[in-house]
């Protein structure tokens, strides 16, 4: 009778233990994400990253020179005003852009919500105490009046011996494009976020120098900064 008491004793613990295992089975989570591992986090863009010390580091003996910056997204986060004219004037779409209503806006007061990029800052300050001309060009729609000079001026502190007035390249018939107003004002270094500013200075042979734009642009896709071997910027996305 004892040995019939421990044989059933057994059978009863071995269910108990057999019961837990499967409800700790049935417990686990399923994965929710993908994950990642140590070596895709130790990844790395083959990126020619450059420091602002760097770049002034770079220029060291050379004299005072014209030198030049993209506006929207490369010294401006200028995308609460792109963002304000999509919904004024085409909601549903990027028509906005050729409404010469939305330029007169945004060239004459819709910068005041642009905040400026620390990373502008830091090279505007660098190429005013090395004395260079600077110049700023846009691919933004030339207006009768515009106060997007000032602006740039005011938020970046530039003496008026190295500021000059802002080029408007747009994309009409007629109009400069960058490439032609970098080589007509014989511009050395220019930076911007976009392909086009890295080939438009190439073509121009001036230094293309990247600076990043930051993800929360209303300017999509992205581009991919470093896809011609330029330099690029670090932490110059703000």
């Amino acid at each position: 009778m004892r040995k019939l008491t421990l044989a059933f004793s057994a059978i009863c613990l071995l269910l108990t233990f057999n019961s837990t295992v499967v409800d700790a089975h049935a417990s686990s989570p399923s994965p929710v994400y993908v994950g990642t591992n140590v070596a895709k986090l130790a990844e790395q863009a083959p990126i020619h990253w450059v420091s602002v010390a760097q770049i002034e580091d770079s220029l060291l003996g050379l004299p005072p020179m014209a030198v030049g910056f993209d506006i929207d997204d490369t010294v401006l986060f200028s995308s609460p005003g792109f963002w304000r004219g999509k919904k004024t004037f085409s909601p549903d779409s990027e028509d906005y852009l050729k409404v010469p209503a939305f330029w007169d806006k945004m060239n004459n007061g819709w910068d005041e919500f642009s905040i400026p990029k620390e990373v502008a800052r830091a090279l505007i300050a660098m190429h005013v105490k090395r004395g260079d001309s600077i110049y700023f060009g846009t691919g933004r729609s030339q207006t009768k009046t515009e106060s997007v000079t000032k602006t740039l001026q005011d938020d970046f502190l530039i003496p008026a011996a190295n500021m000059n007035p802002v080029i408007f390249a747009g994309d009409k018939a007629g109009q400069n494009t960058k490439t032609e107003w970098l080589q007509a004002k014989s511009i050395k270094v220019f930076y911007g976020d976009s392909d086009n500013d890295i080939t438009a200075a190439r073509d121009a042979g001036a230094r293309g120098i990247r600076v990043l734009r930051a993800s929360n642009s209303t300017y999509k896709p992205l581009p991919n900064a470093g896809a011609f071997g330029e330099e690029v910027i670090v932490n110059s996305e703000y």
